[in-house]
């Protein structure tokens, strides 16, 4: 729990500022462009927190794997909530010109660098915590980042409801944001009763690793490039349906609080189909819950948008609801034991940071580039061709996967396999290279 409502603070800051670029920074920060322009330009601003998210994840995952997961997790929520709250304190494109934009997109690469950090140490906390159901227990970190977007949107909500659109669009957007100081003290007395994991510490003790990064890359190259494959469909489609999909609609002639409304429903729809599609991961293994996820969006990607071109709020929510609430739920519930088992504990925090740190770069670029495919090609039918065609590549990535849920952390990366891939290995005997039997016998006495 604690976990849990970690990260739910953490990603109430990250994702505040993905629905206010889509309702209000075109026209406080790009005020001096034309609306389809400012639009585009205001949703590529979210890009710099998406691409900074991989710097984050390699420069917290070297001090948690190496010096603590416990104060990377503290430090992460600190620098988010600094950086969340001085967004709400910017000055206009009226007041300084083009130092606005600027200053924005300073303040949300700092944003990117500390949620880079956050998701790793925040399911690892939990996975390496658990004696059993992993995937359950681990997909609570998960859960938090569709609970910040039901807490960021229904601030947004309160305070758009309670004043006029003139009044919203001048200052009322400033108090979500500045909200963020309250919510980072919570989440500090939060962080602070968490404990390192037992398999963390004695790893450290055992053997540390000297370089967590070089590690990963030099010995788990193929885990890492399946699991940015596994995760960019996943990021793009969420982007599309949590971020875009608002712009999208509200720019279709429905009413800035309804498509609120019904993004809020379906992020706590996701809470709960988050845990669940976790839990029955563990039942039915990680690989099958993330197939049938992408495997379903991939469809829903040719429904969503005509949905909504039908002008009818109820078929609105039934899109959002379906596609973000259940089968983005049901891809990403397992995701967080996935990438967790994927990696040794020497280096976990790196190897799962940076696998799915970069994959969601595609998450920042894609209501960029999808308010300009519209823009330019006059429909979104080419946005769900894309949608689609990364879900698939997912499913392939996931599939290459061996499946991990039935294995227990240990099993899956014995002293044996630690030894062997670390940065300097036990050489092997001159007489025992070479000699496939030789080498099963020598790894099985490494591992007794």
């Amino acid at each position: 729990m604690s976990g849990y409502l970690g990260t739910t603070i953490e990603y109430y800051d990250f994702l505040l500022y993905a629905t206010a670029s889509a309702l209000v920074f075109d026209k406080v920060f790009f005020s001096d462009l034309s609306p389809a322009l400012a639009t585009i330009a205001s949703l590529g601003t979210l890009a710099a927190g998406y691409i900074a998210r991989p710097l984050g994840g390699v420069i917290f995952g070297h001090f948690g794997d190496r010096v603590s997961r416990k104060r990377m997790l503290v430090l992460s929520m600190t620098i988010m909530g600094v950086a969340s709250t001085l967004i709400g304190l910017l000055p206009t494109y009226a007041s300084i010109g083009a130092w606005a934009p600027v200053l924005l997109v300073f303040m949300r690469v700092i944003q990117g660098i500390a949620v880079g950090g956050e998701w790793g140490g925040a399911v690892l906390m939990a996975a390496e915590h658990a004696t059993s159901r992993r995937g359950l227990w681990a997909s609570f970190g998960n859960a938090g980042a569709p609970s910040g977007m039901v807490l960021s949107t229904a601030i947004l909500t309160l305070c758009s409801g309670a004043m006029s659109n003139a009044e919203f669009i001048s200052w009322g957007w400033r108090i979500p944001f500045l909200f963020s100081a309250v919510l980072l003290v919570i989440g500090l007395v939060v962080r602070l009763r968490l404990d390192e994991p037992p398999a963390f510490t004695g790893a450290v003790k055992s053997a540390p690793s000297r370089l967590p990064l070089l590690d990963v890359l030099r010995h788990h190259p193929k885990n890492l490039a399946l699991s940015i494959g596994m995760g960019v469909g996943y990021f793009v489609s969420q982007a599309t349906l949590t971020t875009f999909v608002i712009a999208y609609a509200v720019n279709h002639g429905f009413e800035r609080q309804t498509v609120l409304n019904a993004l809020t429903t379906s992020s706590v729809v996701a809470v709960i189909a988050t845990l669940i599609a976790g839990g029955l991961s563990d039942r039915f293994g990680r690989r099958a819950l993330v197939a049938a996820g992408a495997g379903s969006l991939a469809i829903w990607s040719f429904v969503l948008f005509p949905l909504i071109d039908s002008g009818s709020t109820a078929l609105l929510v039934l899109a959002v609801v379906v596609g973000q609430g259940i089968l983005l739920s049901c891809w990403f519930g397992p995701l967080a034991a996935l990438y967790a088992e994927l990696f040794p504990t020497r280096y976990r925090y790196t190897g799962a940071s940076l696998g799915f740190q970069v994959s969601a770069i595609g998450g920042g670029l894609a209501p960029g580039v999808f308010a300009s495919v519209v823009s330019f090609s006059g429909g979104p039918l080419m946005v769900s061709i894309i949608m689609a065609v990364l879900c698939l590549i997912s499913i392939g990535c996931v599939l290459a996967l061996r499946e991990t849920s039935r294995l227990s952390l240990d099993d899956l990366h014995t002293p044996a396999t630690d030894a062997a891939s670390a940065s300097d290995p036990l050489p092997a005997p001159p007489g025992l290279a070479g000699d496939a039997q030789a080498e099963a016998i020598l790894r099985r006495e490494v591992q007794q």
